[in-house]
Parts: structure tokens; sequence; C-alpha cells
């Protein structure tokens, strides 16, 4: 852990823990560390864990470590995330915990606006927010789809459409992820699981505003095709319990086999579904980048020229 000299981070207590793990973040890190020093409420600890990185993600952490003594860095080798959730849930001493991913970018608010949610719904164990759909260089793509009514939101998690809530945009409350026993050891989906074992205890909320840019690229874990086939086996696995827990008949959704293998990422096909993207998304600015390459990639697919010409007029 790296803490500057002559600060007894173990003096205060702080309202809010912030949980980061971080693998491979290089890129994007400084941005995300960034928007975090930059809350309007700064009454935090900044819990990072370097979950191995072979990148320089940790001299880019040490850097503002050194500068800031909320900052507290842990680096180790390499886990795997619900490990590394689990020593950030334990290591924390805050009233709440946010959430935030190395690659995403929170808005100076988010967290003013969250702890004033959890204020004022006693009853609410987990509060996310409106999220906007980034690209890799930072340019806006569309809205990520997210629920507020507390009944939506978990009837929604039985659908195997992934979460209504964005892991990394939400706060909870520490004593409740400790009355639930934390995260489970699922490879994937573990915060669908968390949600719907807190939501039969507690509600689960989101704020009217948009107070987190969430990162989409290439690299991406959870748009893996085989972290996405992965997924329905956890998720049986998930809902399955979740429905014995509550006393209900098991009625589990048909699997979405996956159809584009790894290479579809760096194809001509993942630029153009990110224009339309853009393009529904109300961002043609975006629209025409995503165009342009697909044009380079594939100059003689039709498909290509009717993206660039509607990212042209706008819509």
């Amino acid at each position: 852990m790296y803490t500057p000299k002559g600060i007894d981070m173990a003096t205060e207590t702080p309202l809010i823990s912030i949980c980061m793990p971080v693998y491979n973040a290089e890129p994007y890190v400084a941005e995300a560390v960034e928007s975090m020093l930059g809350q309007t409420l700064g009454d935090f600890e900044f819990l990072i864990i370097d979950d191995g990185s072979t990148d320089d993600s940790l001299r880019i952490l040490k850097r503002y470590a050194a500068r800031d003594p909320r900052i507290r860095l842990t680096s180790r080798p390499n886990q795997g995330l619900v490990p590394t959730l689990n020593e950030l849930v334990d290591g924390a001493r805050g009233e709440f915990l946010a959430r935030m991913d190395a690659d995403d970018i929170a808005m100076p608010e988010r967290f003013e606006k969250q702890v004033q949610y959890l204020r004022d719904h006693p009853d609410c164990a987990v509060v996310g927010c409106r999220v906007w759909e980034i690209d890799a260089e930072g340019d806006p793509v569309t809205e990520w789809p997210t629920l507020s009514d507390h009944d939506e939101i978990d009837a929604f998690h039985f659908r195997l459409m992934g979460p209504a809530l964005l892991h990394p945009s939400i706060m909870m409350r520490r004593e409740a992820v400790l009355a639930v026993g934390g995260y489970r050891p699922f490879a994937v989906s573990e915060e669908i699981d968390l949600y719907l074992r807190l939501a039969e205890r507690w509600r689960l909320g989101r704020v009217p505003d948009y107070l987190l840019k969430y990162r989409v690229h290439t690299t991406n874990y959870s748009r893996d095709p085989k972290t996405q086939a992965q997924s329905y086996r956890a998720n049986c696995e998930i809902l399955i319990d979740a429905y014995r827990r509550r006393n209900l008949p098991v009625s589990l959704p048909p699997e979405v086999v996956p159809s584009r293998d790894p290479k579809y990422r760096h194809s001509p096909e993942w630029h153009r579904v990110m224009g339309w993207i853009a393009l529904l998304g109300g961002h043609p600015r975006t629209a025409r980048k995503y165009a342009r390459r697909v044009v380079a990639r594939a100059p003689f697919s039709i498909e290509s020229w009717r993206l660039l010409y509607c990212a042209v007029r706008g819509h």
C-alpha cells in the first residue's frame, strides 16, 4: 500500500469508500482517477487495487497516490475481479461504497447527488444513475439503458438481459453489502447476483441525472463473446438460487447464443455498428468518425457508404 509519508489514514472515518479495481487500464486510468478526485463531495477514501497489471497502470497510480492522501493503493498478483471487489469492500471504512471502473469517467456531482438520494431514501441500499456511453476516444455514442423503479429493476434481473444499474455507476450502503455476504464467486454477472440478494431486503433506485460516462472499447471484458457465453450459465445459477430463496417456481429465459467471434470487435462490422448506434443516439459527429473508418476498411460495401451518407446527413 502506498500513502504519503506523515499521513495516518486511520485517524479519520470517511463518508464514502471508492472501490476501484484496476487491470491493464493504462490508456484510461488517469482520467478515471481525476474524475474521482474532482468530486464536489470530497469526504472519501479512494481504495484502488492494481490486480497484477502488466502495463503502466501501476506507475500512473503511484503518481496519484503520492499526491493525494485519500488514495489507498495496493498492488499484488492477479486474482480476478470478484476477489478484488471483496478485498476492496473488506478494507472499506466509509458508510457508503462507490463503485468505479478504471476506464470510465464520473461527473463531478456524482457523489453529492447519490449520497443525497440515499439520505432521502433510507430503505434504499443501492442507487445508480443515468449513463452516457462513450467510445475509446471519449466521444459520445448513446445513452446506456437503465431503470429507476425498484420493482422494474428487480424484475429486469430475472430476464437475463444484463444489469438494470450499471455496476461502475452505483453507490451502496456498506452495511447492507456486508449483511448479504458481499460478492459471490461468479466469473461474470457478480453484480446481478448482488443486486438480487440486496433487493430481497432493501430497495434499489436511480437518480435521474447523467453522472457517469461508460467507456466502450474493443477490450471490454463484458463484450467478449466467450464472456457472453459464460454469462448464460452463470445467470442460470444465479436465478435458480434467487427463485429458491424467494420460494418461487424456477423459470429461466432461453439462451441467446452470441453470433460473433472475438475477431468481430476488430472488424469493419464493429465500426459500422458503433456508427449506427452513435447516429441513432443523436451524435452524428461520432457517427461520421466511424463511417470514415468503415469506408476505409470496407470500401466496396454498400453498407459502408450508406452509413457515411446518413452520418453526413445527420440522420
